[in-house]
């Protein structure tokens, strides 16, 4: 069965349902519902519901009879069934996100230093040798780690190891620069995971479809344990999930596919493809239905989000992105539903054409939040932004305006803050004799000084008398007669204020040697005073300490790069915490996080910020895209030509052509941003409200053509 359920249509609520009906009428004691969906928060939400489905219900046991798991998760379960059978030993170990980051990165680098003719080929022709050296060094490892990481995905995905990429590339008549690119890249990656005896999360996936086709008997008895499959979130299936439960279902098991085309977000950087699902829904041995009710949102917003779709469908300005939707409206739970929709009465519905500066994009939507907040405190409010570094700007602003908030995104505030604050130190002791980083770790230790004039007066002078230094050792460890101190004025308070810093800043420098997690706590306890940023050093102690002993050969400058690094993207070292795990909006309290992880979660009020084109762009010749890089020749994707020189590898794709790939990338991104704009759409219960800016490109944003189409439909409608 192919089920296409709209938002706020309750899946998740009936796939629970139907799974511990299952369990209590229709399996016996040796068998499980099986349920494969996408995020480890679904994993314990699921299985919280059905827990409470089969107490409630049937007076069953929670945990019996029912397995929940993701892709990953299902993987693991299957190769440990038979490890031998596919190469591994039984004790086989399983690198993580972070560590597999890690490894390419140091690949990738070295990968860089070697090739640097290769790269050059593809700069834009008016880039002089100066700068050169510098996008070398700067952005280089960045987009070749991203070309990387989605061509060794990609070839995985298809089951091409790295001697059969190697083999094609011989056997080609085309020479494909970027296709060997990644193929050199992926050899040296998969032999550094075989040195450490490890898989990856996508080897496990390809392992296990290895195991499934080629032992008959492990086939039989996993479709015996596991005579249902449920499967949330279909739209995001890849090729290879796809193989993996249709092989589990068998040709007369029960397999039920749940999902929405319309809410398909991650084709662009995952091996996701809404296409399988309705390939699935079309074929002629399946079950269809659709699930069209939705008691989430108040009329006039489901109204906005069906116009979205037909708009799209009928009227976009690029023929080739009509197709981004599939033609289904959400249609408003009948009168009788236990779940009607809110009303509307004396709500907001408001799309503000306003040209907006970014700051003051900003500004309107924190001052508007300052308001509502205190009068609302038994509602949920939301900031949904496109990236997270704007989310990031509306967390600081929201701090600094005293609105209580809580961020679902890459990090947090309070890491950012921590974890930058002993960066900067980092990096000082890295460089010592660097009078800037000096000045910049005196501003860390004295970041709490504020709403004094004199306090900030002398710290201002003592900044840049620091930055002034023009023999650094001077003033840190000054020989006899040879104290640049000395020469400040006696008795002021600039004087006095670095005597105390360059105590602090030399029993930094004796604690250098000591193992970078004793030193991070070192540096904690002269930074921090409050319990949280004192329990979060500690945390991110001995996260650097695993780090290191991962990787023997760091020292302190990668590992101070590493610590930024998890300073913005925490989640990828840390792991889901508990807003990840199960988490509900909380009332009175601006929730802010990106469009992606909105999905499946619902407030009350809901601004969309940033509504422009280049966040989301039409396809027209005007348009920018993100992932084409100013400083690469005839704007190509670098990232979808190696994918594209892949496929034609392995007969996918027919005859490569430099650029077709860029400008189909340009086509699905474009309808992935629109389904994401109809994701934030349907977040709102009450209240939306959406915005845009100008950017700050060399030429201003315009307002995106999807919001403009939609100011329109409303103002006549109104």
């Amino acid at each position: 069965m192919g089920v296409s359920a709209v938002p706020g249509s309750g899946k998740t609520h009936i796939l629970s349902y139907l799974a511990s009906q299952l369990v209590a009428t229709s399996i016996d004691e040796d068998q499980e519902v099986l349920i494969v969906t996408m995020m480890n928060s679904a994993v314990d939400n699921f299985s919280r519901r059905i827990a409470e489905f089969m107490q409630r219900e049937a007076g069953l046991l929670p945990n019996v009879g029912y397995r929940v798991r993701t892709l990953h998760g299902l993987a693991v379960d299957i190769v440990r069934e038979r490890p031998a059978l596919v190469g591994l030993s039984e004790t086989f170990d399983i690198v993580d996100e972070r560590a597999a980051t890690r490894l390419l990165e140091d690949i990738v680098q070295s990968w860089v230093s070697a090739h640097t003719d290769v790269l050059t080929s593809f700069l834009m022709g008016d880039i002089d040798d100066n700068k050169a050296r510098w996008l070398l060094r700067d952005r280089w490892p960045g987009v070749v780690q991203d070309v990387a990481l989605a061509f060794i995905r990609r070839a995985k995905d298809q089951q091409m190891t790295p001697a059969g990429v190697r083999e094609a590339l011989s056997g080609s008549e085309q020479r494909f620069t970027l296709a060997t690119l990644g193929a050199e890249i992926y050899e040296l990656y998969q032999r550094a995971l075989m040195y450490r005896g490890s898989v990856d999360f996508q080897d496990l996936i390809v392992l296990a479809l290895r195991a499934l086709e080629s032992d008959a008997e492990l086939l039989a008895r996993l479709q015996r344990r596991w005579p249902f499959v449920l499967e949330d979130e279909a739209q995001d299936s890849s090729r290879l999930q796809q193989r993996i439960l249709e092989l589990l279902s068998g040709p007369n098991g029960n397999w039920v596919r749940v999902g929405d085309p319309n809410q398909s977000v991650h084709t662009t950087f995952t091996t996701a493809n809404p296409q399988l699902l309705l390939d699935f829904m079309d074929d002629p041995l399946t079950k269809s239905i659709t699930m069209p009710n939705s008691g989430r949102c108040a009329r006039p917003i489901l109204a906005l989000a069906n116009q979205l779709v037909d708009w799209t469908v009928a009227e976009h300005p690029s023929p080739a992105c009509r197709d981004a939707f599939r033609q289904q409206h959400i249609e408003p739970t009948p009168p009788d539903d236990p779940q009607p929709n809110p009303s509307h009465d004396g709500r907001v519905l408001y799309i503000d054409g306003t040209a907006y500066a970014p700051e003051a994009e900003l500004k309107t939507i924190i001052e508007s939040l300052a308001r509502w907040v205190p009068a609302h405190p038994d509602e949920t409010v939301a900031v949904l932004v496109p990236r997270n570094e704007k989310g990031f700007q509306v967390s600081e602003a929201l701090r600094n305006k005293g609105v209580p908030f809580a961020e679902l995104l890459q990090s947090t505030i309070s890491t950012r803050k921590t974890a930058g604050a002993l960066v900067h130190v980092l990096r000082h002791l890295v460089d010592p004799m660097s009078a800037a980083k000096l000045a910049r770790c005196y501003e860390v230790w004295r970041r709490d000084d504020r709403g004094e004039d004199e306090v900030a007066e002398r710290n201002d002078e003592a900044i840049a008398a620091l930055r002034r230094l023009r023999n650094v050792e001077d003033y840190l460890w000054p020989r006899l007669g040879n104290d640049w101190l000395a020469e400040i004025e006696a008795g002021g308070a600039v004087r006095e204020v670095l005597g105390t810093f360059r105590e602090v800043i030399q029993r930094w420098h004796r604690a250098a040697g000591l193992p970078v997690d004793q030193l991070l706590i070192t540096l904690g306890q002269d930074l921090f005073t409050d319990p949280p940023s004192l329990a979060l050093t500690h945390k991110l102690a001995a996260l650097m300490r695993q780090i290191g002993d991962d990787d023997p050969t760091l020292r302190l400058p990668e590992l101070a790069d590493n610590l930024a690094e998890v300073a913005k993207n925490e989640r990828r070292f840390l792991g889901f915490d508990q807003e990840d795990n199960g988490f509900e909006p909380p009332k009175g309290v601006v929730t802010v996080t990106t469009m992606h992880k909105a999905k499946g979660l619902e407030w009350d009020r809901v601004y969309l910020m940033s509504v422009n084109s280049y966040d989301f762009p039409s396809d027209l010749p005007s348009d920018t895209y993100v992932a084409e890089k100013w400083f690469v020749r005839d704007s190509l994707n670098l990232v979808e030509e190696a994918l594209a020189q892949l496929a034609s590898l392995s007969n996918l794709y027919a005859g490569y052509v430099e650029g077709r790939a860029t400008r189909q990338a340009r086509q699905d991104y474009v309808k992935e941003r629109l389904r994401l704009l109809y994701v934030g759409i349907t977040r709102a219960r009450r209240d939306l409200i959406l915005t845009w800016n100008t950017g700050k490109g060399r030429l201003p944003a315009q307002p995106a053509i999807p919001l403009v189409a939609l100011q329109t439909w409303l103002e006549e409608k109104r």
